[in-house]
């Protein structure tokens, strides 16, 4: 059974609403909890009750959640057509680079900048980051940042245009490589099977690049929850969302079980890893 919070929208109000300001841009962050920092961003086209109950586990697990808002109505469950818009405006945005690979979306500097935040802010030994569809990929570009230690790639879908492509310049994948050797760190990743936004050959591609170091987990295609609001019954017709419109949450259901990794590998680095060098 669909938990009936994720189907009217969230208020929010749980968490600090901070405005912050860093390199010439102001975002609103929702801040929650305590412990180290954790950067949640948010899946196309927003942070909708499905991302924010994910950023609620996270924080009820001991860490401080950071959650910026980037694009959509925060806390809203949008029809098909305003989520579709979003998505159009996100595509043209120069902030982020929906097509053509070989290059990080230029909002991730702005992310670093944020994880420099919350690390000065929570201590600990460093930051965990997500990214989801959209977002996917910027947690792998946070790891320019040396206070990320954990980055979690949750069916990451840029570049659209390629589904080999890698939204992150080679030299900066080769800086990514080598500071994961150096620090002996992995990278997290998630998808559905049958992704039709983040394919194989994308799941291919950060092998080659990362080697051992990235740490890839595909669910069966049976395991998304057909239930899911009208734009991604609408738009996203293939199971994507591994942590929230396509989660089922019950006891043994895979995507819960994904959830519960992606917490303990936040646990295991955040709580008991090596400091930032």
């Amino acid at each position: 059974m669909t938990d009936p919070t994720v189907a009217m929208d969230d208020p929010l109000d749980d968490f600090i609403a901070r405005r912050i300001a860093l390199l010439g841009a102001e975002r609103t962050v929702y801040v929650a909890g305590a412990g180290p920092a954790v950067i949640v961003m948010t899946e196309m086209p927003g942070i909708s009750p499905h991302v924010a109950r994910f950023a609620r586990w996270v924080r009820d697990a001991g860490f401080t959640v950071w959650m910026p808002s980037l694009f959509g109505r925060d806390g809203a469950v949008p029809d098909a057509d305003e989520g579709a818009q979003v998505f159009r405006r996100a595509c043209v945005s120069a902030e982020f680079r929906a097509f053509g690979g070989g290059v990080s979306s230029p909002v991730t500097d702005w992310l670093r900048a944020l994880a420099r935040l919350a690390h000065g802010e929570c201590g600990g030994p460093g930051v965990g980051a997500i990214g989801m569809c959209f977002t996917g990929n910027f947690a792998l570009s946070m790891m320019l940042e040396p206070a990320v230690l954990a980055p979690v790639l949750s069916q990451p879908s840029l570049p659209m245009d390629d589904p080999a492509g890698l939204e992150i310049s080679p030299q900066a994948l080769a800086d990514v490589r080598r500071r994961l050797e150096d620090e002996d760190l992995t990278v997290r990743a998630y998808r559905f099977a049958g992704d039709r936004f983040c394919r194989a050959e994308r799941f291919a591609a950060y092998a080659a690049a990362l080697g051992s170091r990235f740490e890839p987990r595909v669910l069966p295609d049976q395991a998304a929850n057909p239930d899911t609001p009208s734009f991604f019954s609408q738009h996203v017709n293939t199971p994507h969302s591994v942590v929230t419109a396509h989660l089922i949450d019950a006891d043994g259901e895979p995507t819960r079980q994904a959830v519960d990794e992606i917490i303990a590998f936040f646990a295991d680095r955040l709580r008991s890893g090596a400091a930032v060098r």
